[in-house]
């Protein structure tokens, strides 16, 4: 369906108006707010009608294009929306059926709203700063003082029925600034209508700034070493990830929230727009000393309390069901000196909800240093707000996390091969990756890869894994970027040709380095973060088909395997009791994207087996039971169940991954 608004503006318009308030990041934090157009449309039949085009419920203002816009019959909602409609249960039904294109998006919770003021543009926006004066008791005295006669102002009233009646009932004002809600404004010209908002928050920032909302009281936080913090973030997120896996991230701009003497009073106030609660929950949690490992697990405990109080007894059907915004698990950690501690199922959703959290707590420290206080929303109007169905239908739109959502590995020899593969596996199935590799190179082109494919960030680390330090920077990278880890899988490795009379020492070294103790290295890293982390975990060696079948003229690379099998045996037997599970695959003869048969190992192993370097790929393949090719995804499908739960009770084993070679059998 085509159409214009009555001076002629179209959807692209509109569009772009709506990108251009959310340019504004403390306007429209996390792309929140609506815009809506009325205009005339033919329908399929060739019919006017009269419509509103309104956003799409979720859609990011930032990105909307013309198709991010609901149509809706204007008819049909200002009749029934004015007179018939006896609540919000029976708004929610006229606003869907008042849609005339099924297939766009959903309507914005507001369309009632948007429908039942006479002007022809609407725009809406959740704005810091108007947040921040009309969130009080006496919102109204302020904004008549601070934006003048021309704006109304409403206490919190919940989007639906009532809060479209009483809006159309300022259609006299230029705007209405709304408590825990933001701002909206109307004309008949775009123009004129965002040079309103423009105006509005204007006033409202000089306001803050002249009452001194940025001078807050510092707190004196001590820093902490990389070491402490590493350790606070182990068993934070230990505990947070005790009813399901979570990334953790630092985002150290909230120390000017978490630093202040009045943190109490700034996480008491709570979210400063409601929507808000969608991203980060009801409440943050306060930590008052990071050092103090007790006393903030102590604090993350009593938010889930706190929590299960308010949601009652039937909190875990409703967070089953997908019906209720936030969970007992604090999604916002505000620490002094480190900042604000933020979870999430990807570190990219960690980073919008860390975003939501500085612009909300940073409202409230504005509010409270200009004006004493803030009234923040109480737990009842919280806990209805939170069961409210049009802002939980927001939850359904959002693609559902991985099946390992919220879960860190480490990929060694993850630049090629059987771990590039697995990387990429991992990260498809919801999982943040530290892909370790001696290629820099490869690994840019990896972590490109991610992006373009839309997969969770990639942490990657160059660097020789025979060295301690590197490794230690890998388990680093794991911590520091993601709060933790899950599990690793131990995969770099070489080809190390040469029957024991011609080999030489530094080659027989080389393969125990690089094959031998860089999985040591890697192993007793990872089993500090674990054990740390008190949570379990899984680690899974890459071993070979030559740990039980060596073959002659391959005796450093049989022995170095071998040695990581004993290694993984030994790993499962000191972190059962820490639930730190260790198994082995052990593949034979892949080749796809593999740069271990680079150089000469490829000809010394068909000159070794009589069969052209060609052929031997094929050699390898008809020599197994099952006659096939073994793939970099085969292994990568084994080593996905090695880190899933689906083998939470299996430790200790070796996985062949060879076509079946009998001489390999694990024994």
């Amino acid at each position: 369906m085509t159409g214009a608004s009555a001076d002629g503006f179209d959807l692209d318009v509109l569009a772009g108006w709506t990108r251009r308030l959310a340019s504004q990041p403390s306007w429209t934090v996390a792309g929140g707010g609506n815009t809506s157009m009325k205009g005339v449309a033919r329908d399929a039949l060739g019919r006017e009608r009269q419509v509103l085009w309104v956003k799409g419920s979720g859609i990011d203002m930032g990105q909307a294009v013309a198709a991010d816009f609901a149509t809706l019959d204007l008819e049909r909602l200002r009749v029934q929306g004015a007179t018939e409609v006896p609540d919000d249960a029976a708004a929610r039904v006229v606003v869907e059926g008042a849609v005339i294109q099924p297939s766009g998006p959903r309507p914005s919770v507001e369309s009632l709203m948007h429908a039942l003021m006479p002007a022809g543009f609407v725009f809406h926006v959740h704005a810091d700063a108007i947040c921040a004066i009309a969130n009080h008791a006496d919102g109204g005295r302020r904004v008549t003082e601070i934006l003048g006669e021309r704006f109304a102002w409403l206490g919190w009233v919940q989007p639906g029925l009532d809060l479209a009646r009483q809006v159309r009932s300022l259609a006299s004002y230029d705007g209405v600034a709304l408590a825990h809600h933001g701002l909206v404004a109307w004309d008949d010209d775009p123009e004129r209508c965002f040079r309103r908002i423009e105006t509005a928050i204007g006033r409202a920032q000089r306001h803050l700034a002249a009452a001194g909302a940025a001078a807050a009281i510092p707190l004196e936080a001590t820093e902490l070493t990389a070491v402490e913090e590493e350790r606070f973030l182990l068993a934070v997120r230990g505990r947070l990830c005790e009813r399901g896996h979570r990334v953790v991230v630092v985002d150290r701009r909230l120390r000017e929230i978490s630093d202040r003497a009045d943190l109490g009073d700034i996480v008491r106030a709570g979210v400063s727009s409601a929507d808000h609660v969608l991203w980060i929950g009801p409440w943050s949690c306060a930590v008052a000393d990071p050092r103090d490992i007790g006393s903030a697990l102590a604090a993350i405990d009593a938010y889930g309390e706190r929590f299960a109080s308010f949601a009652g007894p039937g909190e875990d059907e409703l967070e089953k069901r997908g019906e209720l915004l936030g969970e007992r698990t604090p999604r916002v950690l505000l620490a002094p000196g480190i900042g604000a501690i933020v979870t999430g199922s990807t570190e990219r959703e960690a980073r919008q909800r860390a975003e939501v959290a500085l612009h909300t707590h940073a409202t409230a420290g504005a509010a409270i240093a200009a004006f004493g206080k803030v009234d923040g929303l109480d737990d009842a109007t919280l806990f209805e707000w939170s069961k409210f169905p049009l802002e939980l239908a927001k939850l359904k739109d959002r693609p559902a996390p991985g099946r390992l959502g919220g879960r860190i590995f480490i990929v060694t020899g993850a630049a090629s091969g059987i771990g590039r593969t697995v990387a990429r596996e991992l990260a498809s199935q919801g999982a943040s990756v530290v892909a370790a590799d001696l290629n820099g190179e490869l690994l840019e082109s990896l972590a490109r890869e991610f992006e373009e494919a839309g997969l969770p960030e990639l942490a990657p680390v160059t660097g020789d894994l025979a060295d301690e330090g590197v490794v230690s920077g890998v388990v680093a990278t794991a911590v520091q970027r993601f709060g933790g880890l899950d599990g690793a899988v131990v995969n770099a490795g070489i080809g190390v040709s040469g029957r024991l009379e011609e080999l030489g020492v530094r080659e027989w070294r080389r393969a125990l380095d690089v094959n031998l103790t860089s999985a040591f290295l890697l192993t007793r890293g990872a089993m500090r973060a674990l054990r740390a982390q008190g949570i379990g975990g899984s680690l899974v060696y890459i071993a070979s088909k030559n740990a039980f079948g060596p073959g002659a003229g391959f005796g450093g690379y049989s022995v170095s395997k071998a040695g990581m099998v004993q290694l993984m045996r030994i790993a499962a037997l000191e972190g059962g009791e820490a639930g730190i599970r260790a198994n082995a695959i052990n593949p034979d003869a892949v080749f796809d994207n593999s740069r271990f048969w680079s150089g000469s190992l490829a000809s010394e192993r068909a000159a070794a087996h009589g069969v052209a370097e060609g052929g031997l790929a094929e050699f390898y393949a008809e020599r197994n039971l099952l006659h096939r090719r073994v793939r970099t995804s085969d292994v990568a499908a084994a080593v996905v169940f090695l880190l899933s739960d689906e083998s939470s009770r299996t430790t200790g084993s070796v996985i062949p991954v060879d076509g079946g070679v009998a001489s390999a059998f694990p024994r």
